[in-house]
């Protein structure tokens, strides 16, 4: 692993990291916020980033590490999908490819060599964070933005075991039929929509999978709202399973980090509040 970079923030340290993957058989880079370290390591949150993104855009605009140091929760912002000259991408599509991996495990060429986002976060980047930082596995939780709050809820969902907490900023709730994911599902995971349900949110509660509670926040100014994200979706299939959402709609707020970095120290709370 190599440091890419190091800096002291709020009583903390903020890095970047880069490593060889053998999941997803390229370079991949994440950053890693850890605390002022106490007497026992510190509970995992992950972050997962929305379409056109990589680690750095939470890093530098979601201003969660001030919160973070004093509720003392380390922070881990995996990159959206792998990359580089050998990974196959539509450059003129920036709902597909590069940047937008859908945090699921692709099963056809030439896709399936690389895009194994899913497989990628919980099994190899999880085993390089546990060896070589000081902090507490046994308590993690998952949240996200856009495409990466589908991932964070996906993962819950199936995961909830492993994790302890998940919230999510303006989700995709229904990836198998919104505007700008259904054409990358089919490029990923094949024209067979039954395969399809594994790695959205909704279908996986209809299928009997359970979380104990979710937090979503979403902004009504979204321009996304009605296409793409539709958390009413969501709302109901909750309601359905008897399933606790606390979702809040909050009037002029847009699908930026604007919006993100206003409701981040909530996210945060909610987080430790089951850490």
């Amino acid at each position: 692993m190599e440091v890419i970079s190091k800096n002291n923030s709020h009583g903390g340290v903020q890095g970047v990291y880069r490593h060889a993957s053998d999941i997803t058989m390229c370079e991949m880079t994440f950053a890693l916020f850890l605390p002022p370290l106490g007497l026992t390591p510190p509970p995992v949150l992950w972050y997962l980033s929305g379409l056109t993104c990589n680690h750095s855009n939470v890093m530098e605009k979601g201003e969660y590490r001030r919160l973070a140091a004093e509720l003392g929760i380390a922070i881990v912002c995996p990159d959206t999908s792998p990359r580089g000259e050998n990974v196959p991408d539509e450059a003129d599509n920036w709902q597909f490819g590069s940047g937008a991996g859908f945090y699921l495990d692709a099963t056809e060429a030439p896709f399936s060599t690389n895009y194994k986002m899913y497989s990628y976060i919980l099994n190899e980047l999880t085993d390089l964070v546990a060896e070589n930082f000081s902090v507490d596995m046994t308590r993690q939780g998952v949240f996200g933005h856009s495409m990466g709050g589908h991932g964070a809820l996906v993962m819950a969902i199936r995961q909830p075991g492993r994790f302890k907490s998940c919230s999510a900023f303006a989700p995709i709730v229904q990836p198998m039929t919104a505007d700008w994911s259904s054409s990358a599902f089919a490029k990923y995971l094949g024209e067979e929509k039954e395969t399809w349900r594994a790695y959205d949110a909704v279908a996986l509660i209809e299928d009997g999978y359970r979380f104990p509670s979710i937090l979503v926040d979403q902004g009504e100014a979204d321009s996304f709202l009605e296409s793409g994200l539709r958390p009413w979706l969501l709302e109901k299939a909750c309601k359905d399973a008897g399933m606790k959402l606390d979702l809040r709609i909050h009037p002029g707020f847009d699908h930026s980090y604007f919006f993100i970095s206003t409701f981040m120290e909530d996210h945060l709370r909610w987080h430790s509040s089951s850490l």
